[in-house]
């Protein structure tokens, strides 16, 4: 069906910077919003950025000045730059594409998250 690959997580001292990269394969024919969501164990999974096919952004208002979403529409890739890093940036991020898929159905899929770990 349809595969959301996410990849760049990891362990960065506050005030440091890490890059997300979520690549989405499978039976695609088009997408219209990409996103990154992230998620703290207790707590409900919150929109961190997206961005539409025609490249409009959407920030939490936590991370403007900080994160970057951008996307390349040809690799159905979406990217998260993020920059001065904050303990409380910790979280579990997780990719979302809003697309349609070959057989014309519009599905919400989600990649399987990847741990971001900031430390103080």
């Amino acid at each position: 069906q349809v595969q959301l690959v996410e990849s760049g997580g990891g362990l960065v001292q506050a005030g440091g910077s890490l890059r997300l990269s979520c690549a989405a394969s499978g039976r695609i024919s088009s997408i219209n919003v990409m996103g990154w969501y992230r998620q703290v164990s207790g707590k409900q999974r919150e929109l961190v950025a997206d961005i539409t096919s025609s490249g409009r952004t959407n920030y939490a208002d936590s991370v403007k000045g900080r994160f970057t979403i951008s996307r390349d529409n040809a690799k159905n890739t979406v990217f998260l730059q993020m920059n001065s890093l904050k303990p409380e940036d910790t979280a579990v991020y997780y990719c979302k594409a809003d697309l349609v898929s070959t057989d014309w159905a519009r599905r919400a899929s989600w990649g399987q998250g990847t741990q971001v770990t900031v430390s103080s």
